[in-house]
């Protein structure tokens, strides 16, 4: 009897040795329980990013994966030293916010090099071979900022505020604008009196180039295409002293609060909201379904200087006085106390949401 109790336990230890040793060739997240994501945002100091990445770790939580979070506020360099941090530390998909479309590549191309696929999250990443990229169509945001523009001032002096000179998106939105002006200036309707880019889309960088603009065409500017939220923000408080601040039509991206505030109080024209909740949502989405090996449908793909990348683009919409309530306030992005707080109560609409 005990013979064979001995030959039991030999044979149970034997088949538990062969099981350890046994190659799996799984991936880090089927090893775990957990899936692991890491997401390296390019700035958290601007309010935009902020609800992406609120929204992105509670969609991603709630399909069962931890997310670390880095920012790199502002700074190509830092967020390069973070990516690299998060290989280290066992990541399982990497999703990027680049500060600078073209630095970021190398450390994107070092992760998928070790079987780390990486996702390019609103901002593409150029010169890597990325496994997706999701964002909104970008040329598309230029061309809706310019064209209500050009709505409203169909005829006049326009001066062109781009965003941040590193960040591939502040391109496209400006292909999509010179789309809709370009054939206005060669008509003679329209002309451009000045064309500057604002560094890191700093509203302190907009305000200083909006002055140097003014004093330069002696405050003659009838329409300003501003590429954000932020831009105009800058270039709002410049317009505001020389009392031009609501007489200038200027546009505007993110559908931050401080913008939609100025939207209805009249001192910014409209903004370009992009529905944060959709494509941070989707992109946890996506990082998860990349990082467990299911099939993903894509939209289309964009040549980033190296492949041809896998991409799901999502619709922007148009934000104006008309119709904040049922787009930013109904979505619940901002509350209407929140939008309205600067105006008087007699002189809100009428609102029974909330």
């Amino acid at each position: 009897m005990k013979k064979v109790i001995l030959i039991m336990v030999l044979g149970l230890l034997l088949a538990v040795l062969a099981a350890c040793g046994e190659d799996t060739g799984g991936s880090n997240a089927e090893e775990s329980d957990e899936l692991t994501i890491g997401l390296s945002v390019a700035d958290l100091t601007l309010e935009r990013w902020q609800h992406d990445r609120d929204i992105f770790v509670e969609t991603a939580e709630e399909h069962g994966a931890e997310v670390i979070v880095q920012s790199a506020d502002g700074d190509e360099a830092v967020q390069t030293s973070q990516v690299e941090n998060m290989l280290t530390q066992g990541v399982d998909v990497l999703v990027i916010i680049a500060h600078n479309s073209d630095s970021i590549g190398a450390v994107a191309q070092e992760a998928i090099d070790e079987g780390i696929p990486v996702i390019a999250y609103d901002r593409m990443i150029n010169s890597a071979e990325i496994d997706a990229y999701i964002s909104f169509d970008n040329v598309r945001v230029g061309e809706m900022q310019a064209e209500y523009l050009v709505e409203q001032v169909p005829e006049g002096r326009y001066f062109m505020m781009g965003g941040a000179p590193t960040d591939n998106n502040a391109q496209m939105f400006r292909d999509g604008q010179m789309n809709i002006v370009e054939p206005l200036v060669e008509s003679g309707d329209i002309e451009i009196v000045g064309d500057q880019w604002a560094d890191d889309w700093s509203a302190d960088a907009a305000l200083e180039i909006m002055e140097n603009a003014l004093t330069a065409n002696n405050n003659e500017i009838d329409a300003v295409v501003a590429s954000n939220d932020s831009t105009a923000g800058g270039a709002i408080q410049a317009l505001a002293a020389e009392n031009l601040d609501g007489d200038v039509a200027i546009s505007g991206q993110d559908a931050d609060l401080a913008g939609v505030q100025r939207i209805v109080q009249g001192t910014q024209t409209m903004t370009v909201y992009k529905q944060i909740h959709l494509i941070a949502s989707e992109a946890a989405e996506l990082a998860v379904a990349i990082g467990t090996g299911e099939d993903v449908s894509f939209d289309e793909e964009i040549d980033n200087g190296v492949i041809e990348v896998p991409s799901i683009l999502l619709d922007p919409i148009s934000v104006d006085e008309s119709n904040v309530i049922d787009t930013v306030i109904e979505d619940g992005f901002h509350s209407f106390e929140e939008v309205y707080s600067n105006v008087p109560e007699e002189d809100r609409p009428d609102y029974d949401g909330e």
